[in-house]
C-alpha cells in the first residue's frame, strides 16, 4: 500500500539525496557561530569598560550561543550578551540569525527595567533618525518583523504618548535587521548596534550623549 503523505516531490527527492546540501548547511551554521563568538568577544570587552551603565546583577551570568531548526519551521542561532533572565525581569541584548532571512539584534527589557531605562530611549528612538523598530506584539519571545510584531518605532511612538506605549506592558524590545545578503557586513552592523544600543543605556543612565569606543 502506498501513503501519499509520505511519497517525496521531485525538488524533495533530489535534495534528500543531496549529501553536499545538509554538509553546506552545517558550514553555515558553523560560520555563524564563529560570527557570534567574536561579536560576543568585542561586546564583553565593551561591557567590561562601560559597565557603570549595568545593573551589577545583569552581567554576572556569561554570554551564551544557542541553535534551533524550527523558528518558524527555519534553523536560527542566538546569542545573549548580556543575557539576564529572573522571575518577571530579563535584561539582554540578543543577536539572532534566521535561515532564509536575517540577521537582527534587539534590547529587551522586562520588570524593573523597563521602568528604568525605557522612557529616555523611547526618547532618543523618537528624536532622531533611525533603523530602529519598536515590538508592539504581546509575545516577547517573536523574532520576526511582520506588522503584528515590530513597526518603525518612530513611527509607533510619533503617534502615541510614549508612556501611554507603555501602559500595560511588561517589557519592551527594540530591534534592528539586515538581509542575509548582506553577510559580509554582519560582524560591522551587530558591532554598529551595538554601540547605539550603549549610547541609549548610557544617555538614560547619566542623561548624556556618551560616545563609545571599541
Amino acid at each position: 500500500m502506498r501513503y501519499a503523505n509520505v511519497e517525496l516531490s521531485q525538488t524533495e527527492l533530489m535534495l534528500v539525496c543531496d549529501e553536499q546540501f545538509i554538509l553546506t548547511k552545517n558550514r553555515i551554521i558553523d560560520k555563524v557561530y564563529n560570527l557570534f563568538g567574536a561579536v560576543s568577544n568585542v561586546f564583553t570587552e565593551l561591557q567590561r569598560k562601560h559597565s557603570i551603565i549595568f545593573p551589577v546583577e545583569v552581567l554576572l551570568p556569561s554570554p551564551k550561543i544557542y541553535k534551533g531548526e524550527q523558528y518558524k519551521g527555519l534553523p536560527y542561532v542566538m546569542l545573549d550578551c548580556p543575557r539576564y533572565f529572573a522571575k518577571n525581569e530579563a535584561f539582554t541584548i540578543r543577536c539572532f540569525f534566521w535561515w532564509g532571512n536575517f540577521f537582527s539584534i534587539n534590547l529587551h527589557l522586562e520588570g524593573s527595567y523597563v521602568f528604568s531605562f525605557a522612557p529616555g530611549i523611547m526618547n532618543i528612538l523618537l528624536a532622531a533618525e533611525n533603523k530602529w523598530y519598536i515590538c508592539i506584539n504581546k509575545n516577547k519571545w517573536e523574532h520576526h518583523f511582520e506588522m503584528d510584531n515590530y513597526l518603525p518605532a518612530r513611527q509607533v511612538l510619533s503617534t502615541i504618548n510614549g508612556n501611554k506605549y507603555l501602559d500595560n506592558r511588561e517589557f519592551l524590545k527594540i530591534a534592528k535587521k539586515i538581509p542575509l545578503m548582506q553577510w559580509n557586513d554582519a560582524h560591522e552592523f551587530f558591532i554598529d548596534a551595538y554601540l547605539e544600543i550603549f549610547k541609549m543605556l548610557g544617555a538614560t543612565v547619566d542623561g548624556d550623549n556618551q560616545t563609545f569606543r571599541i
